[in-house]
């Protein structure tokens, strides 16, 4: 990973995310589905970026909206703000960050289900920490496995 301080090419950002194989010793769907490929992107995201990833993600697809559940993932220093009542800053942090991702991340998602995304929400909860990535896209995408 790049350590300088400009934000990642949404470009090079979008090759990691895609072209790793960031699912091992996650729990997801079967490898070769569509659902599968979204969940790793997603998790690659965290794993690269965040330097820590999610140890569950499950992706699921209804119509043309795309929606990702990833379970776990929370670094060592979000988990001691969080025991101390952070909730707000740990959020905040990780939604600005999400907000800096969210050109390569739609990226890949269009790369991935051939289809524009026309729009993009992240969410984040704790006890339990679930972070939520939900696309919507001008149509449903062709492979629906």
């Amino acid at each position: 990973m790049d350590d300088s301080r400009e934000a990642p090419d949404p470009e090079q950002a979008k090759d990691v995310m895609l072209g790793g194989d960031w699912l091992k010793d996650v729990r997801s769907e079967n490898p070769g589905s569509l659902l599968a490929a979204i969940s790793n992107a997603m998790v690659g995201l965290k794993k690269e970026y965040y330097g820590k990833g999610p140890v569950k993600a499950k992706t699921y697809i209804n119509d043309n909206i795309v929606f990702c559940v990833l379970q776990g993932g929370l670094t060592r220093n979000e988990e001691t703000l969080l025991s101390v009542g952070e909730d707000d800053l740990v959020r905040n942090f990780r939604l600005r960050f999400q907000e800096a991702m969210t050109e390569p991340m739609i990226k890949s998602i269009e790369e991935l289900t051939g289809r524009k995304v026309i729009g993009y929400h992240s969410q984040i909860v704790f006890h339990p920490d679930h972070t939520f990535e939900i696309f919507v896209l001008d149509e449903p995408p062709e492979d629906r496995a």
